[in-house]
């Protein structure tokens, strides 16, 4: 049996990729903030919802001692920060302490949490990453920082446990709330549909893949 917690699983990708790993056998354990549509998502799937936000450590540990025998982590929950998108020269400061929280900390600390888990089963994790953290786009800049620091955490990390398989993932623009709320719904509607990019990741999965950086273009 193939176990799998996913973070930020009640839409968009984590959803996707949740739907998707059900189809391949996997037993699921979702988490995220929307209780109401993250219990939708599980009684569809057949799945364990936890809601919560991985950010409180409390969540963090119900999380761990909920999946005492894992597989995968797929660290997919995040956040976008401030919108409209600023330059740096104006962005507020306790809004990236709180994106950092979001989409570096409470990743690398729910890693922790079930590192000896993974290690049993020289399982993997599976963190999204976004091309913001490798380009310079205006307004993306608190954003971007955040996917680079959780890059370098995975890459660290990568060397740190060569018994697991980690992954950081560029799944590009998709048509998320997410992206809509960064650049408008007309422009996010000609994005790809995060059910298009989720059978790809899958497949990386499948094949356990070595560790290390994959986009949406080199994994088709």
């Amino acid at each position: 049996m193939k176990n799998a917690l996913i973070t930020g699983a009640s839409r968009g990708l984590g959803l996707a990729l949740a739907t998707e790993l059900a189809k391949d056998g996997w037993t699921l354990t979702l988490t995220a903030r929307g209780a109401g549509d993250l219990s939708a998502a599980a009684d569809r799937l057949g799945a364990t919802a936890i809601p919560g936000d991985v950010t409180d450590p409390a969540h963090r540990l119900r999380l761990a001692e909920a999946v005492q025998d894992l597989d995968l982590l797929v660290n997919n929950a995040s956040g976008l920060g401030a919108v409209p998108l600023p330059r740096l020269g104006d962005y507020p400061i306790p809004t990236l302490r709180e994106l950092l929280e979001t989409n570096v900390v409470a990743p690398l600390a729910l890693t922790q949490a079930v590192l000896p888990a993974l290690r049993r089963n020289r399982g993997a994790v599976l963190n999204i990453s976004s091309d913001a953290a490798v380009e310079a786009y205006e307004g993306w800049g608190g954003y971007g920082a955040t996917k680079a620091a959780l890059e370098r955490v995975s890459h660290v990390l990568a060397a740190e446990e060569p018994d697991l398989a980690v992954w950081w993932i560029d799944p590009g623009e998709m048509r998320t709330r997410m992206l809509a709320d960064a650049v408008g719904p007309q422009e996010a509607g000609e994005a790809p549909l995060p059910e298009e990019v989720a059978p790809l990741i899958v497949k990386l999965v499948t094949e356990r893949r070595a560790s290390g950086r994959h986009t949406r273009g080199s994994l088709a």
